[in-house]
């Protein structure tokens, strides 16, 4: 069963990591520096034709996509077509019959992950699941306990835990650049989204989805960085009783939704999801430390930027004495580039490139029989406190407390 308090202190695992090549300055799990030390192939299945058609298991030296499903017959032809797979089936239950099939890529609607990833993983598939992990308290106890007794891997696939700002947050964290970090924030405003809300007339499962039911491009730049974990939370949620929203299966009267987190060290999680309303649309946090700050780019024009603790003391244009911090621009590296991916993989792609380190991550994983970083217990941890956030937000702003499920 859950428990109602995050008493696991990552911090010491995240710092202490055994390093590799240009992987020392990130983490282990891709210490792959160069040519693969195994020839095993993991033959995957991709299902779902638009997301799942924007990752590159085809060039993994480790992988072959063995087939693809989709509902849709030119969905399946356009991922047969990019995976150069000459497989396809009509269903995710009649791939899930093929015994060549050892893992399954679910790009499928968010409603349906929990039900796709258990029937999958009860079929003896290895599990890659797009986000959220599930949109219910019910069903993550369901999800933790498949992932459990099947002793197989599972993974999540978020992208903000592999943006290249967000790695480089997580070296600095190792090197103890920050120093404490107290202060996390992120944003993922996404102004416009009501145009997926129907599709050939009929609603689609994004028709008024609460945004905090979908917070892992916003919880994972806090805890992937500190391995926190948020454990209780206060919501306000903002609606313009609009037609649009009138009828959605989530009878959710929000577009937008903002939140204050507290973790278990006791620290802040400022966070803003938002689908509607005169924003530039951005995906992007900030870390705030007492020795150093990082301010992620923003899409509209602020670039990566480090915030440097002084000791100089300067005035402001009241005339209060203040120590004025150093501000210095921070020239972001392409991780991608690097050998903390096979070479086939050392390029540019998807979600500021994290296509490619969330293919890796999962391909290497089921390889070396390891946990991948974004396990179902991180995925858990990225997608409960969403869940709490939203009843908060219906609640007028009441406090409540975030179960954890790293038990």
């Amino acid at each position: 069963m859950p428990k109602k308090d995050g008493k696991q202190d990552r911090r010491k695992f995240l710092k202490t990591s055994s390093l590799l090549g240009t992987s020392l300055l990130i983490g282990s799990r891709f210490a792959f520096a160069g040519e693969p030390k195994s020839d095993k192939k993991v033959r995957i299945g991709v299902v779902g034709g638009r997301f799942g058609a924007s990752f590159y298991f085809h060039e993994h030296p480790n992988c072959e996509v063995e087939a693809v499903s989709d509902l849709r017959k030119d969905r399946r032809e356009h991922l047969m077509k990019v995976y150069g797979c000459s497989k396809s089936y009509d269903s995710l239950d009649t791939l899930l019959k093929d015994p060549a099939v050892e893992a399954v890529f679910l790009a499928t609607p968010a409603p349906d992950h929990v039900s796709h990833t258990i029937a999958s993983l009860e079929a003896g598939k290895h599990v890659l699941c797009a986000v959220p992990a599930a949109l219910d308290l019910e069903d993550c106890q369901k999800l933790m306990e498949a992932v459990k007794r099947s002793g197989l891997t599972y993974m999540m696939a978020e992208t903000s835990t592999f943006h290249q700002v967000v790695l480089s947050a997580q070296k600095f964290y190792r090197e103890g650049k920050f120093g404490d970090i107290f202060r996390v924030e992120a944003q993922y405003h996404h102004p416009g989204l009501e145009e997926l809300y129907f599709e050939d007339g009929k609603p689609t499962w994004r028709h008024g989805l609460p945004p905090m039911l979908y917070p892992t491009h916003c919880t994972s730049y806090h805890i992937s960085v500190t391995g926190e974990r948020f454990t209780q939370v206060s919501c306000l949620g903002w609606g313009d009783q609009s037609e649009a929203l009138k009828g959605n299966p989530y009878q959710n009267p929000f577009w937008n939704e903002t939140a204050l987190f507290k973790t278990n060290r006791g620290n802040a999680s400022n966070i803003s999801i938002c689908w509607r309303g005169a924003l530039m649309g951005t995906e992007r946090g900030e870390w705030h430390g007492n020795k150093m700050s990082l301010y992620g780019k923003d899409p509209n024009g602020l670039p990566e930027v480090k915030i440097n603790a002084a000791q100089e003391l300067a005035k402001d244009d009241g005339g209060f004495v203040f120590k004025k911090a150093e501000m210095e621009e921070y020239k972001q590296t392409r991780w991608y580039e690097t050998d903390m991916l096979p070479l086939t993989l050392r390029h540019s792609s998807g979600h500021d490139g994290s296509h490619t380190f969330i293919t890796h991550e999962f391909v290497d994983a089921i390889i070396n029989n390891r946990r991948p970083q974004v396990d179902i217990h991180e995925a858990l941890a990225y997608t409960v406190p969403g869940i709490v956030a939203h009843q908060s937000a219906l609640k007028g702003g009441e406090s409540m407390k975030i179960p954890t499920f790293d038990g």
